[in-house]
């Protein structure tokens, strides 16, 4: 499934017009993406909790050269799946 067809399945499941959905899908995304970009979590019951991970430095190789090269520390988003969607994948 892919941004379009989740804008697709809200229209009709919520009995909004595509256009409504999509603002409303949009709106969420970006409200994830906002509290994620200012270092908060989102949990959302039952579906997960969206939260940002730091990543240590470590030391890495190039594929090409195979030299050795510094990684710096980074953070990174991540998600950690809740009862309800892990329930509801292991009995689909």
């Amino acid at each position: 499934m892919n941004k379009s067809d989740l804008i697709d399945a809200v229209a009709g499941d919520a009995d909004l017009s595509k256009a409504s959905a999509g603002r409303a899908v949009d709106a969420v995304l970006d409200g994830i993406a906002g509290a994620l970009g200012n270092g908060d979590s989102v949990s959302l019951v039952g579906f997960g909790t969206f939260s940002v991970r730091h990543r240590a430095a470590r030391e890495g190789r190039n594929p090409q050269t195979g030299a050795a090269m510094h990684i710096p520390a980074s953070k990174v988003p991540g998600f950690k799946a809740g009862k309800g969607l892990k329930d509801k994948v292991k009995n689909s």
